[in-house]
């Protein structure tokens, strides 16, 4: 993928330098420029280039081993790039580390936390690490518990905690600095379908209601589906795909077959005949009660027509889109 344009002009009322926007006007969180890793002869990442836009979750997906957490840390300035550039809030994470981790939360594979400390004292030692007043901390652990469900629970020692607690109070402890944009590297590795939902629920609602700009790192196709706006398909140190579902989709798609799912009464040779006769239908089948059609474009507005002129009802009408799944395959096979 080529670098996508931008311009130096956005202010937005969170702290941090005036960010970059995009072609569109949006806002852009995150920006790298051919980012590049090399270890030795292995490049672990390959002239990266993606942007995260402002308010939104972003998921970048990617099997093991495709260079995911190290491009994270090169986001973070905990590691530097053999090459290229990035912007996080507007700073450079290379030259001006110690701003970037100030206004960015980070949520790694592996959280750890003192054993022999209660949840509460674990943020409150997180607080201090911060710089954070203790009257304000306090206010702020409080906070934060609340929005991860773990008041209860807080007065506990680290050690008792499940998998899914202590992801919850990785969360709250991320939250505490009041974060511009979280940084979350494979949240719901070990947790059980329960642990799944609520944790999603959680990274839902700390985007939309705290205006929160996340990005999430993950293999997990159905929950990156589930919950994020735009998604970067990472394969082999490379980003091969980047938008939304929609146009992840069209892209997919290129050079191949619509089909379209449809429903009429009667199903009789008529309507069939109907159907076949409309131009960029290639080919339809029965299946069970409906009928497929394999077309070279969307024609779902004649496809109504036709059954209509057929004299049969219209009960049913359905593009057949392709889920994340068939799009992570086609370049992760490509890649």
């Amino acid at each position: 993928m080529g670098e996508r344009a931008f311009t130096e002009t956005t202010q937005t009322s969170k702290p941090g330098l005036a960010l970059p926007v995009d072609e569109t006007g949006a806002p852009l969180i995150v920006h790298t420029s051919d980012l590049t890793k090399a270890y030795g002869d292995f490049v672990a990442v390959d002239r990266l280039n993606f942007s995260v836009r402002e308010g939104d979750i972003f998921g970048l997906l990617g099997p093991n081993g495709a260079g995911k957490t190290t491009t994270i840390l090169m986001l973070l300035g905990l590691t530097e790039p053999t090459a290229g550039t990035m912007r996080v809030c507007g700073f450079n994470s290379t030259r001006d580390p110690l701003n970037v981790k100030r206004i960015v939360g980070y949520l790694p594979e592996n959280v750890g936390f003192y054993e022999e400390l209660t949840g509460r004292e674990n943020l409150q030692y997180t607080a201090r690490l911060n710089g954070i007043p203790a009257q304000e901390a306090e206010r702020r652990i409080e906070s934060s518990l609340a929005q991860v469900g773990m008041l209860e629970a807080a007065d506990k020692k680290a050690g008792q905690f499940s998998r899914g607690m202590r992801q919850r109070l990785g969360i709250a402890d991320v939250l505490l600095k009041n974060p511009r944009l979280v940084i979350l590297d494979e949240p719901t590795l070990g947790l059980d379908p329960d642990g799944v939902n609520q944790l999603l629920d959680l990274i839902v609602r700390m985007s939309r209601q705290q205006k929160i700009t996340v990005m999430l790192s993950s293999h997990q196709l159905h929950q990156v589906q589930q919950i994020c706006d735009r998604v970067g398909i990472f394969v082999k140190g490379r980003m091969v795909a980047e938008g939304n579902i929609e146009e992840l989709w069209k892209q997919t798609l290129k050079g191949r077959r619509l089909i379209i799912e449809v429903q009429a009464v009667p199903q009789g040779q008529q309507t069939v005949t109907a159907l076949q006769g409309i131009e960029g239908v290639e080919a339809v089948e029965r299946s069970g009660e409906m009928l497929l059609l394999s077309c070279n474009r969307d024609v779902r507005d004649k496809i109504a027509k036709a059954v209509g002129d057929a004299g049969a009802a219209l009960l049913h009408l359905r593009l057949l889109e392709h889920g994340l799944e068939d799009i992570y395959f086609k370049y992760f096979r490509e890649g």
